[in-house]
């Protein structure tokens, strides 16, 4: 019954690790308009058990995009300095929408893989019953 706890533990260490992503990237989205905002990047770090990988992941530490902000041009704009320029957002719009369909599916991949270990499971105990 270990193999199926630490399964579990798997998938669900991956579906939090990926709505975490999520999180980040419609913050990122959110904010693509921004002036001045870095987009949000994380990792994901495994987790060690006794010294060895457990197979489980977590997220890691949220770094920021050091990639130089577009300058805008627009004198009207409020935060415009003397010259009409003001920094823009570093966010890109078709990665973010890349970066969350792909965090979706990985999301749904670890779903299917707790509730087919979950479905073994109780066949087990039916199994085992009789």
């Amino acid at each position: 019954m270990a193999e199926f706890t630490d399964a579990l533990k798997t998938a669900s260490s991956g579906m939090q690790a990926q709505a975490m992503r999520l999180r980040y990237t419609s913050e990122n989205i959110a904010n693509a308009d921004t002036p001045g905002y870095r987009r949000k990047l994380m990792s994901f770090e495994a987790e060690m058990m006794r010294g060895r990988p457990s197979g489980s992941v977590t997220a890691g530490p949220v770094t920021l995009d050091q990639s130089t902000l577009p300058r805008i041009h627009d004198p009207s704009h409020p935060m415009a300095d003397e010259s009409g320029y003001f920094d823009g957002s570093n966010v890109d719009l078709v990665m973010e929408i890349a970066d969350a369909r792909e965090a979706q599916r990985s999301y749904e991949a670890n779903l299917k893989m707790f509730d087919q270990v979950r479905k073994m499971s109780s066949s087990l105990m039916d199994l085992l019953k009789k």
